[in-house]
């Protein structure tokens, strides 16, 4: 295996010098920056001297006559550092980046450095593909997946030994116990911490889980051994105030040791569990309600959902679909009747979403009920997928897929990286769930979900004491010994959050929730739970209370820095040669387990953001629980202009200050008023910097980008057939789509159109097909996009199954964003953060403008 490996590795590095147009050298003449080049990849650069990249990065410009950008263009080296460790990867970004690359003059000069950098690299390549050749002759082939099975094998013996597994279990905690608590000197711990790295290093280049529970136990040591001399060697602190400050600082690190070890077997064994087969005599399949509660999302949103739950493939006698009308709207009653599903509405609106389903469930008799947010739209196979996990489990009382988000959420919008970076939700539908269905503890999200009647009926309804209705729902019937299942294939998707002021409004109210959960039904307390399922749901509940420590974190630095104040009693070397193992070595081994659905240091934006806003919520909840209401989050909307968004940005502005102000301080410390520790301030003007990189992203996802449409395209590329004016029909492909139109790619012999014309668009829901009455509304070379019109609701209705209801609809969107590249992540993070600034300067030089431009009361407008 790793001779192919090898071979993989030199066929990918050929093509991809290839691509760059790579052509015969001169290896006397590039000697030099060959050697650099191989300096850069396998010797670091000695104290006191430049980087060898940059350097090499200066060498290869040398006749360009440019200034190379250093911070942008050492990404080069990066770039080639992946084409020896990553090949694949490394191609399919070349991919992407060539064609982004070559829409700009500043790209293609970018692109006329890296081919000159791939003509360099021509005999450094002859040379590895010479050493591959040889090292791979030589070296005998691992079977790793053999190996795997065999241990697993060794498992199960294992298990038929009297307490063999426990004896071991207790001796490995013995273990661990001591390699935490054995004081090192700072050399014995430096020299502990590259061991530990090399063999993570290692581990995270092996396929499998047990290479993954390596990589986590390691992680979990270095963690111990922070912890025990964190709390045995530093807490002897001087001063009251040093006392107070230091304490506190300690309360938030303990907050992050515990989150990050229930973190640990929450994720890293995840079920992946499989869809179950159904009877094969649909007369045996059981009854079901699919509920669409809305209280005051436009009518708009709501109607491709009820098309999509109506259409769902389902025997007609057994499917009943009903509108849960929350807003006494008569608009909502007229097109149930016209769409031909149920209406409900009730005369009290009390306990919002909760209150509303439980009022449902007396009028209506299905066996199992499936519940979808009025925007989200189902497949035609969502039920054909989760109920057979019912009858396969007699105790099963609920199954969760996936809520997925057809729209960029705020962070994806106003950063630009929708499908290139995992968005927010990403890791708690593509892993902590499946994790928690491992510990029979998958819990109920409010949507995209099916719950058994009689289990529901058994335990009282929707819980109605909380804000999360749907999470504590599923605790007190794993409470009552009904187990529960989660599908991780996408069987709905649905609009994100319109903007970040609803984003933080949606997360105050999941924060309110938890903790109101946390406070009067807490999971440690109380009977019918495992200790892993009371694992799962604290770790769950825990989350939500980030706010104070990122908010200590955030101004932390301040103490020394401002106050002199020693909140860590030892030197900061000292300091260093802990918390970087801890740091770095958890870092990895989370990158291993959540890099597919989380990219490295994006939980730091993400909670820096929300930091500010939560911790009153959560705080009032956790002294009086039955403070606060439900909010319902908005969708559908549009941001017609972009615009910093101060009100949301004024606790970053403040944090900001802070946080400069700091570094000031810090050096006039170094320069006005010297100092004995030196190594300490640098230590805290590191932190400091760290906080101002978090503080630029809050910044840049406060300025809101322009979001005019409202339906929002997809994409789809399916056969599609075109009914001309002249009565002629034109075979194409379809690029995209939404409800209010598609985008379709003609052939090259295609005739021309004109804007305006009208056509009809032909498209197929497995043996039927169904015409759509269009008009041109734009020609691009081959590119036409057309707009729906004279749309009636039966050919609405065809329409969304052809469309969203397609049972793969969403199949290919799982695995868009690229893998988790750690350094490649902090990279673009620093660059999004540089962005923030700028943004921030943008929106303050408009609002000085638009201050001065304004015209003053009384005074005469301009003709």
């Amino acid at each position: 295996m790793i001779r192919e490996r090898i071979a993989a590795l030199r066929t990918a590095l050929w093509a991809s010098l290839r691509r760059l147009g790579a052509p015969e050298l001169d290896l006397a003449a590039d000697a030099t920056g060959a050697q650099w080049l191989l300096r850069a990849f396998f010797r670091p650069p000695p104290p006191g001297r430049r980087d060898v990249p940059a350097l090499a990065l200066a060498w290869l410009a040398r006749d360009t006559g440019h200034r190379l950008n250093m911070g942008r263009d050492r990404s080069a080296s990066a770039w080639l550092l992946r084409l020896f460790l990553r090949p694949r990867r490394a191609r399919q970004r070349l991919a992407a980046d060539l064609r982004k690359l070559h829409k700009t003059p500043q790209g293609r000069h970018r692109l006329t450095l890296r081919a000159r950098l791939g003509r360099l690299l021509e005999p450094v390549y002859r040379g590895v593909s010479r050493a591959g050749s040889a090292l791979g002759s030589r070296l005998p082939e691992v079977p790793w997946q053999a190996a795997e099975q065999h241990l697993e094998k060794l498992s199960a013996t294992l298990d038929g030994v009297p307490f063999l597994r426990q004896c071991l279990l207790w001796l490995a905690f013995i273990a661990a116990i001591a390699v935490c608590t054995t004081p090192l000197p700072f050399g014995g711990q430096v020299l502990l911490f590259l061991l530990v790295y090399a063999v993570v290093m290692v581990a995270r280049r092996l396929p499998g889980r047990l290479a993954t529970m390596l990589m986590v136990m390691l992680s979990i040591l270095m963690t111990g051994r922070y912890v025990w001399w964190r709390t045995t060697q530093t807490l002897h602190l001087a001063s009251p105030a040093e006392a107070i400050v230091g304490y506190i600082l300690y309360a938030a690190e303990l907050y992050t040791w515990i989150v990050l070890i229930f973190g640990y077997v929450q994720t890293a064994w995840p079920l992946r569990r499989k869809p179950q087969p159904l009877p094969d005599d649909p007369a045996d399949w059981p009854t079901v309600d699919i509920y669409i509660p809305t209280y005051n999302e436009p009518l708009s949103v709501v109607r491709p959902t009820v098309f999509a739950a109506s259409s769902i493939d389902w025997p007609r006698d057994k499917l009943r679909v009903y509108i849960l009308d929350d807003g006494d709207r008569d608009a909502f009653r007229d097109f149930a009747r016209e769409a031909g599903v149920g209406y409900l509405r009730r005369e009290e609106h009390t306990h919002a979403k909760a209150g509303n389903i439980n009022h449902a469930m007396p009028l209506t008799q299905g066996e199992y009920i499936a519940i979808f947010d009025c925007d989200h739209i189902p497949t035609r196979s969502f039920l054909q997928t989760t109920v057979g996990v019912f009858l396969a489990d007699k105790k099963c009382a609920m199954v969760q897929t996936p809520h997925h988000f057809f729209s960029p959420d705020p962070f994806e919008r106003n950063f630009d990286t929708f499908h290139r970076v995992p968005n927010e939700g990403s890791l708690f539908y593509g892993l902590i769930q499946d994790g928690n269905d491992f510990w029979d503890a998958t819990f109920f999200c409010g949507s995209c979900a099916v719950i058994k009647r009689a289990a529901l009926e058994h335990i009282g309804g929707i819980a109605t004491e909380t804000v999360t209705e749907d999470a504590h729902t599923s605790l007190r019937l794993h409470r009552h010994g009904y187990t529960s299942a989660y599908l991780r294939t996408v069987q709905a998707a649905g609009l994100a959050t319109d903007s970040l002021a609803d984003h933080i409004g949606q997360r105050i109210r999941w924060a309110r929730g938890m903790t109101q959960i946390f406070r009067i039904d807490n999971p440690w307390v109380g009977k019918g739970l495992s200790f892993f399922q009371r694992m799962c749901y604290s770790n769950a509940m825990l989350h939500f209370f980030y706010g104070f420590p990122r908010l200590i974190f955030l101004v932390m630095p301040g103490a020394y820095l401002y106050f002199g104040l020693h909140v860590i009693n030892t030197p900061a070397p000292v300091i260093l040669a802990y918390v970087v193992p801890y740091l770095i070595i958890a870092a990895i081994a989370n990158s291993r387990i959540q890099g597919r659905y989380r990219h490295s240091f994006w939980a730091e934006a993400y909670e820096s953001v929300l930091a500010w806003y939560i911790v009153l919520p959560t705080t009032m909840a956790f002294i009086n629980p039955k403070l606060g209401k439900f909010n319902v989050t908005s969708k559908g909307g549009h941001i017609e202009h972009e615009y910093l968004d101060w009100t949301i940005s004024t606790p970053y502005l403040v944090l900001l200050a802070i946080n400069v102000c700091a570094m000031l301080a810090g050096v006039a410390r170094l320069t006005i008023w010297p100092t004995d520790e030196p190594a300490t301030v640098f230590m805290n003007l590191f932190w400091a910097g760290v906080n101002l990189t978090v503080l630029g992203l809050a910044l840049g996802v406060a300025k809101e980008a322009t979001q005019v449409r409202v339906a929002h395209r997809i994409p789809l590329r399916v056969p599609a057939m075109l009914t001309l004016p002249d009565g002629r029909t034109l075979a194409c492909k379809t690029e995209n789509y939404s409800m209010g139109g598609l985008g379709l790619v003609l052939p090259a012999d295609a005739p021309k159109l004109e804007a305006g014309g009208h056509i009809n668009v032909m498209l197929a829901r497995g043996v039927l097909e169904h015409d759509f009455p269009a008009v041109v509304a734009r020609v691009a070379d081959r590119h036409l996009g057309v707009r729906f019109v004279d749309m009636t609701v039966e050919t609405e209705r065809k329409l969304v199954e052809c469309t969203f209801g397609r049972a793969d609809a969403w199949l290919e969107w799982e695995d868009v964003p690229p893998a988790d590249a750690p350094l490649h992540g902090l990279v673009q993070l620093i660059e999004l953060s540089w962005q923030g600034y700028m943004r921030l300067i943008d929106a303050f030089f408009d609002a000085i403008e638009n201050f001065f431009t304004r015209r003053r009361p009384g005074q005469a407008s301009q003709p």
